[in-house]
C-alpha cells in the first residue's frame, strides 16, 4: 500500500505564472503577493482548506460506495488520525494557501463514546500543533460535528433528550478548547440537524430556547478560556431537516437578537446556502454587513439541476464579482476568510484532481477580487447609488428622518405641493457594468 505520505510526491509546489500559462498545475490569477487596493490579494481573501470533503470523505453517495481508495481511508485509529494530518498538512503546503478549517471529528480517530472523544481529540492535538509550527499554516476555525452521530438523529441541542444536549456541549466544549490551543481565528456553529422534520413531534419554542441555551453556554465559555475570536453561525435553509432554525442571516440575526446575542454570535456564510434558501450569495453579505455580523465565508456552489447542496467549486464569475464587491466596499474580512468547503465529483479519483478543484477556486477569487477592485475605483457604481439617495441628504429627508411625526409629513406635503418625478434605477447599466467585470 503506498504511504499516504506519498501521496502528493509527483505533484510540485504550485506557483503563480499567470493568465497566460497552459499549466493545469498553476494559478492563472492568484498571485497572493499582488497589491490590490494597497493590500496584498492573500490578504484580501484570507483562503483556507477543508478537512472534511477533501480528507474525510471517501467519495460515498447514498447511491452508492466510495470511490476514492485514499490510503489513509485504509488505516485505522490514532494511525489513520495522523497519516491524514501528514497528508492534509502537505496539501495545504504545496498549495501554498495560509489557513485550514476542521471538525473534531475530521482529525481525531473515531471514538466509541464520550469519554473516548475527549481522549482522541487530545491525542490529535500535539500533531497538529507540530504540523502548523512545521509549516505556518494557521487554523480559520474549528467546530464540532454534532450532527453525523445516530445520538443526533433528532438535533444536538434542539434534541428531545437532554442526554443528547450533554454530548454536544461536551463535543463544544472540547472543540472550542482546541481551537484556542490551535490558534484559531474563529469558532464555527454548523447547524447540522437543528431543526425540524415535522411540527407534529416538535415543541418549537422548547428547541429553541435549548438551541439558545447551548449559545449562551458557548458565549461563557469562549470568555472562561479567554478565546479572542468571534463565535459564528452557518445559516443553512433545510438540509439535512425539512426546516432548519438558522434558515439565512436574516433569520440567524433575529434569533439572536431574541435571545440577546446579537453582539456575541456573527455568521459564517455559505455559497450554497444561500442559493437553497432563495437567496443570492452578495445578498447575504450586504445582509450581514447591514446587521453588523458579517464574519466568514465558505465558498462553494449548487447545481440548479440538483436542488441539494452538493459543495462545488465555486466559479461563476459574476456571482463572485457581485459578492466581492460587497466584501471590499463594506470594509473586508477581519477573522475571517474563504474557506473551501467544496469536494471534487466522485469520478475525480486521481491526486491531483484535488489541486484542479482548489487552484480554480482560488483563481475564480482572484479574478472577482480583480474585477470588484477596478468597479471600486472606478467610482462610478457608488457614484450612482449615492447620487439615487442624495434627497435623503437634503433638508426634506434630514427632516422625515428626524423631527417630523406622520402628520407633519401630510401637513406638508399638501402645503408644499410636494409632486415627485420618477428617476430610473438604470439597472441595465449596473447589470453590464458587472459583467463587464466578471
Amino acid at each position: 500500500m503506498t504511504k499516504s505520505s506519498e501521496f502528493f510526491a509527483e505533484i510540485p509546489q504550485i506557483p503563480y505564472e499567470g493568465a497566460e500559462s497552459s499549466n493545469p498545475l498553476a494559478f492563472k490569477y492568484y498571485d497572493k503577493d499582488q497589491l490590490v487596493l494597497g493590500k496584498r490579494m492573500e490578504d484580501h481573501l484570507r483562503p483556507a482548506a477543508c478537512y472534511w470533503h477533501t480528507f474525510c470523505w471517501d467519495g460515498f453517495d447514498v447511491f452508492g460506495e466510495g470511490t476514492f481508495r485514499r490510503p489513509w481511508h485504509e488505516l485505522e485509529g490514532q494511525e489513520m488520525a495522523e497519516a491524514k494530518a501528514d497528508v492534509a498538512f502537505e496539501f495545504y503546503s504545496k498549495l501554498g494557501i495560509p489557513f485550514y478549517c476542521f471538525h473534531d471529528v475530521d482529525v481525531m480517530a473515531p471514538a466509541a463514546n464520550m469519554k473516548e472523544h475527549v481522549e482522541n481529540l487530545a491525542a490529535i492535538l500535539d500533531v497538529l500543533e507540530r504540523k502548523q509550527d512545521e509549516t505556518g499554516l494557521k487554523l480559520l476555525w474549528g467546530t464540532a460535528n454534532v450532527f453525523s452521530n445516530r445520538r443526533y438523529m433528532s438535533g444536538a441541542s434542539t434534541n428531545p433528550d437532554p442526554e443528547v444536549f450533554a454530548s454536544a456541549a461536551t463535543q463544544v466544549c472540547h472543540a472550542m478548547n482546541a481551537t484556542k490551543r490551535l490558534g484559531g481565528e474563529n469558532y464555527v456553529f454548523w447547524g447540522g440537524r437543528e431543526g425540524y422534520e415535522t411540527l407534529l413531534n416538535t415543541d418549537l419554542n422548547r428547541e429553541m430556547d435549548q438551541l439558545a441555551r447551548l449559545l449562551t453556554l458557548a458565549v461563557e465559555h469562549k470568555h472562561k478560556i479567554g478565546f479572542k475570536g468571534p463565535l459564528l453561525i452557518e445559516p443553512k435553509p433545510h438540509e439535512p431537516t425539512k426546516h432548519q432554525y438558522d434558515r439565512d442571516t436574516a433569520t440567524v440575526f433575529a434569533f439572536l437578537q431574541k435571545y440577546g446575542l446579537e453582539n456575541e454570535v456573527k455568521v459564517n456564510l455559505e455559497t450554497n446556502h444561500a442559493t437553497l434558501a432563495g437567496n443570492p450569495m452578495d445578498h447575504e453579505i450586504a445582509m450581514a454587513f447591514a446587521f453588523g455580523i458579517f464574519g466568514s465565508i465558505d465558498a462553494n456552489r449548487g447545481d440548479p439541476q440538483n436542488g441539494w447542496d452538493t459543495d462545488q467549486f465555486w466559479n461563476d464569475p459574476l456571482d463572485i464579482v457581485r459578492s466581492m464587491y460587497q466584501i471590499i466596499k463594506n470594509g473586508g474580512f477581519t477573522t475571517g476568510g474563504f474557506n473551501f468547503d467544496a469536494k471534487v465529483r466522485r469520478q475525480s479519483i486521481d491526486a491531483a484532481d484535488l489541486f484542479y478543484g482548489h487552484i480554480g477556486g482560488l483563481d475564480a477569487l482572484a479574478r472577482g477580487l480583480l474585477g470588484a477592485a477596478k468597479l471600486i475605483e472606478a467610482g462610478d457604481v457608488s457614484a450612482l447609488v449615492s447620487d439615487r439617495y442624495s434627497g435623503w441628504d437634503d433638508e426634506l429627508g434630514k427632516w422625515m428622518m428626524g423631527a417630523a411625526s406622520l402628520s407633519d409629513i401630510a401637513d406638508k406635503t399638501v402645503a408644499d405641493g410636494i409632486d415627485p418625478k420618477p428617476k430610473s434605477g438604470r439597472q441595465e447599466f449596473l447589470e453590464n457594468r458587472f459583467g463587464q467585470m466578471a
